[in-house]
């Protein structure tokens, strides 16, 4: 596989709205221009994922399970859109949390910066060529501690601040 670019997108408040733990397939509301955006990053080469904490899991509001389906449902709703997304990274962990299989010190929860190193490793991308785009300062010191190009964004149309900045 050729090394390549890709665009690491937070979930909750990027790609959907965030209720507050949300995890049920029913309960998915894209941002506006969210799925245009992937479809954007997808047609100018970038591969594309999300990393997000769901520490929800941790916290014992759902399972690991839910979060697969949250994440089945997000795919099949790119369909329309003829794009998709490369691969999911979630962290569940917490420290101190309810569910102690979960409750542990880790580097993958942002702003530790494992879930897009990992996600570098396994598709060969290059740093150089790689953006997170988020909404928390923790997106942020997640992609400076990963070595890649950071995108905060603060509200109205996701397609709009990814093209602003993604050519």
């Amino acid at each position: 596989m050729n090394k390549k670019a890709a665009v690491f997108f937070d979930r909750d408040g990027v790609l959907n709205v965030d209720y507050g733990y949300t995890y049920r397939p029913e309960e998915l509301t894209w941002i506006e221009g969210a799925k245009e955006a992937i479809r954007y990053c997808k047609r100018k080469g970038y591969a594309v994922f999300v990393v997000t904490n769901q520490s929800g899991v941790a916290r014992g509001y759902y399972t690991e399970q839910d979060v697969a389906a949250f994440h089945a449902k997000m795919q099949a709703d790119l369909d329309e859109y003829q794009t998709e997304i490369d691969a999911f990274y979630y962290c569940p962990h917490l420290p101190g949390a309810e569910i102690k299989e979960y409750a542990l010190e880790c580097q993958c929860r942002k702003p530790g910066p494992e879930m897009l190193l990992q996600a570098i490793r396994d598709w060969k991308l290059e740093r150089e060529k790689c953006w997170m785009v988020g909404d928390k300062e923790t997106d942020m010191l997640a992609a400076k501690a990963a070595g890649v190009k950071g995108i905060f964004f603060g509200g109205g149309s996701l397609l709009a601040v990814v093209r602003e900045r993604i050519q």
